[in-house]
Order: structure tokens, then C-alpha cells, then sequence
């Protein structure tokens, strides 16, 4: 079994550590820009996040992207592109067998991808979350703890689905759109909007519209 190199030092990165290794999953080491960054001891520092350029250091190694900052996870996963990928899928974690899961994907605890759901490459279904039957996860997407989505959902790539949301069944988020925590969603969301309540407003239009 290949050992796996965690790109990121933080809260999240230890979270994918653990479920790695609960998976029977060797951490070799990590990247992080902090030289204070310890991986709650689960594994060394082999540098800071620039040496993901570096293809030699992980030769014989899998790789994750595990950053909790959005724009930077994105970034460093266009830059590292050439590496070998791997998804990490916590021993709690419900999956069915008709899911798909694609390379750099993390399922954390309790989170469950029904039937004919699929994940794309580098998202996140995090603890407790649930990605209903024929829903899809986009590219990088994060389906924060607690979010649940119906049957059919698609969302896009990069968007952000915020803790204990509730998206109901056949709804499209766009890429890079931002549902806020506990939110509601009863209609297609653009890309690149901010929605947030119970039904989800688009946040952004309601403080452009003037003044009545």
C-alpha cells in the first residue's frame, strides 16, 4: 500500500490524517507554510506548501489537498495537477456501491454518498454530511457537517455547502456559489452567489436592490 503525503498543516489536514490512517492508510509526512504546523504529531513536516512543485518528493506517495481555506485549496489543487491523487474515505463513512468517488475526494466520519451519487475529484463530504441518490459533488466542492442534500442535487465546482444546510431534491448550486450555514435551498442558486436563510435569499442582490 502506497503512503500518503497530506498537502496542509491545519485543523482539517489532521482530520484527513486521522481518517487515513483509521483506513489502514500510512501518512508519510505533510506540507504546510507554518514551520510551527504539527499535525497533532500524526506525521512530519517535510516542508512548506512550495514544494508541491517538486514531483521527485513524492514519488512511491499518494497525495491529498486538505486546506480549509478555499481559495488557496483551489490554487494549490491547479498547480499540483501532476501528482497522484488519491481519495481518502474515513472507515465510518457510508458509501454506496454504486457511488463514485474520484481522486482527491475525503469522506470524514458519518458522512454517506447514496446511490449513483458521484464526487468529483478534491471534494469534500464532511462529518455527517449526506449527498442523496444521483446527486453530484463538483470538483473541490465542500458539503460542509450536517449538510444534507436531496436526490438529484448538482453542485458545482468549488461551491460551498455551509453546516447543516438542506438543499431539496433536483436543485443546481453553480460553481463557486456559497450557501450559508443552516440554510435552506428551494430554487437553483447561480454561481458565485452568496445565499443564506430558510428559504436561501441570494444575499448580494438583496443589498443591491434600492431603497424602497
Amino acid at each position: 500500500m502506497r503512503t500518503l503525503i497530506i498537502l496542509g498543516g491545519g485543523g482539517h489536514a489532521a482530520v484527513v490524517a486521522e481518517a487515513a490512517i483509521a483506513s489502514g492508510i500510512p501518512v508519510a509526512g505533510f506540507l504546510d507554510d507554518d514551520p510551527n504546523a504539527a499535525l497533532r504529531g500524526l506525521a512530519p513536516r517535510l516542508g512548506a506548501l512550495a514544494a508541491a512543485s517538486r514531483q521527485e518528493l513524492f514519488r512511491g506517495h499518494a497525495v491529498i489537498v486538505a486546506l480549509g481555506d478555499g481559495a488557496l485549496r483551489e490554487r494549490l489543487i491547479r498547480e499540483s495537477a501532476a501528482l497522484d491523487f488519491a481519495a481518502v474515505v474515513h472507515p465510518a463513512a457510508i458509501v454506496s456501491p454504486s457511488a463514485r468517488l474520484e481522486p482527491g475526494a475525503f469522506l470524514a466520519p458519518r458522512a454517506i454518498v447514496h446511490t449513483g451519487a458521484t464526487v468529483r475529484a478534491h471534494a469534500i463530504v464532511n462529518t455527517a454530511a449526506v449527498l442523496e441518490h444521483d446527486a453530484t459533488l463538483g470538483e473541490g466542492a465542500h458539503l460542509a457537517p450536517g449538510a444534507v442534500t436531496g436526490g438529484a442535487v448538482s453542485i458545482g465546482d468549488f461551491a460551498l455547502i455551509g453546516l447543516g444546510s438542506s438543499i431539496i431534491p433536483g436543485i443546481r448550486v453553480g460553481d463557486r456559489a456559497i450557501v450559508g450555514a443552516g440554510s435552506t435551498v428551494i430554487r437553483d442558486v447561480p454561481a458565485g452567489a452568496v445565499v443564506a436563510g430558510s428559504p436561501a435569499r441570494d444575499l448580494e442582490r438583496e443589498a443591491e436592490a434600492p431603497a424602497p
